[in-house]
């Protein structure tokens, strides 16, 4: 937590001046990185299992290839490399920039590699490289969260994650949609080699901002390979340390809250299509109105969370954010009550994708507040792993959940679920208000 910053939101005095924080040219910056981020993701993930599938790998293989996602949940395990190792071949760049542009190229180099590939035929040599697609870009995202939160002062990071979620929505469309044309229309390496092409946005950006001013002592001192010992203390234990001897007896406290305040949202996410599905509607009607009025909400409510941060602090917007998380699943079962009529429907995406966005975007926000500069990219990676897991590990009883309670009760139980998270959000609230009091 950090008084000073949080009595400098409070200091706020009008929505001209809120506003101006979308002008910054790091903000813009952001929209870039996201777009860079957010486009190899999906390129091992449902676009992948499409050329799978349309190749003729079988079932259990496609299915197999999720397990490369996980690497995604763990890359706190090398985030201090990211933090503290020098770049190699791109030093001169920065730390930060460095290891963002290495990133991207061996993002964009492996994506050729399996463009190169035939899936039924060299599916191994494929998932090695779709392996090596998601490590250099889960490197990538620890290198981005950590300029993130070392360019801007704290007030503009809700502003940051605003911009960086419009440009990681509009990757998963250019990646998701635009490479299922041009694999339907052309062929499968065509897209792939597109989107290779498309991580030199990426790269033009990282050329182009500066690197943070930040000082990191005793990190270009210590050499891993001369005093490993030394440098585990500084790379990977200190980063924990710091934050228990910052936060005290609140640190267990704040882990806990990171770990459930999104948890109400996973559980019903894995869920939703195959209700849109049960109740009778097309997966065409599905995929059209989740990309159209869907993605409209969703960047809609980050932008609206990046104002709130910047107007109103983070405790009030926490508070919100995990409330209106909970309550738009009991949307879901108004849905269930009226069945598949279309109007409803757009109520329901809207909504969910609205409180998806606002509180995402409050919630890097207030992650970002928590980092210590002389460690931002092993603590943010922690923290982001943290927030992942349990609502991943709980959303896997979902379906069982549904089959003994029926759909209704399930979107009543999703709603419940947000209610830990919505209470350890007023004891934030609270303690950002005694703050600015002292």
């Amino acid at each position: 937590m950090r008084p000073a910053d949080t009595a400098a939101w409070q200091r706020q005095t009008g929505w001209r001046e809120t506003l101006r924080v979308y002008r910054e040219p790091r903000v813009a910056a952001m929209l870039f990185l996201g777009f860079s981020a957010g486009l190899p993701f999906a390129l091992v993930a449902g676009t992948l299992a499409a050329w799978l599938t349309t190749d003729g790998v079988s079932m259990s293989a496609v299915g197999m290839f999720a397990w490369v996602g996980i690497l995604y949940a763990f890359k706190f395990a090398w985030a201090p490399l990211v933090d503290h190792l020098p770049v190699p071949l791109f030093g001169r760049l920065g730390r930060r920039r460095g290891w963002m542009l290495l990133a991207q190229l061996g993002v964009a180099g492996a994506l050729l590699g399996m463009s190169l590939l035939r899936p039924a035929v060299d599916t191994l040599e494929l998932a090695v490289l779709a392996l090596l697609v998601a490590l250099f870009s889960a490197t990538q995202d620890i290198a981005i969260d950590a300029w993130r939160i070392e360019s801007a002062a704290t007030e503009e990071q809700g502003a940051m994650a605003a911009a960086y979620q419009l440009g990681y929505r509009i990757a998963l469309l250019v990646a998701g949609a635009g490479a299922l044309v041009i694999g339907g229309a052309w062929s499968w390496p065509l897209a792939y080699q597109a989107m290779a092409a498309l991580m030199g946005v990426g790269m033009v950006t990282v050329c182009l901002v500066a690197e943070p001013a930040v000082g990191r002592a005793g990190t270009a001192t210590v050499n891993p390979l001369q005093q490993p010992v030394t440098w585990v203390q500084h790379a990977v234990v200190e980063p924990f340390s710091d934050f228990f001897a910052r936060n005290g007896r609140n640190a267990l406290l704040i882990l806990l809250f990171i770990g459930i305040y999104r948890i109400s949202d996973m559980v019903l996410g894995v869920m939703a299509n195959p209700f849109y599905l049960s109740i009778g509607f097309t997966a065409l009607e599905i995929a059209g109105y989740a990309k159209t009025v869907g993605f409209a909400a969703v960047i809609g409510g980050a932008g609206l969370g990046g104002v709130a941060v910047a107007r109103y602090g983070l405790g009030g917007p926490l508070v919100f954010g995990a409330v209106i998380l909970a309550l738009t699943n009991l949307s879901f079962a108004g849905l269930a009550l009226a069945g598949a009529s279309v109007p409803v429907l757009v109520l329901t995406i809207c909504a969910d994708n609205v409180a998806q966005g606002f509180s995402g975007t409050v919630f890097i926000a207030y992650l970002s507040g928590l980092t210590n500069v002389s460690y931002t990219a092993t603590q943010y990676a922690l923290f982001t792993s943290l927030m992942v897991l349990p609502g991943k590990v709980l959303s896997g009883f979902s379906g069982i959940v549904v089959d003994q309670v029926g759909w209704l009760n399930f979107f009543v139980y999703a709603a419940l679920t947000g209610l830990p998270a919505i209470y350890l959000a007023t004891r934030v609230d609270r303690w950002f208000a005694g703050e600015v009091r002292r």
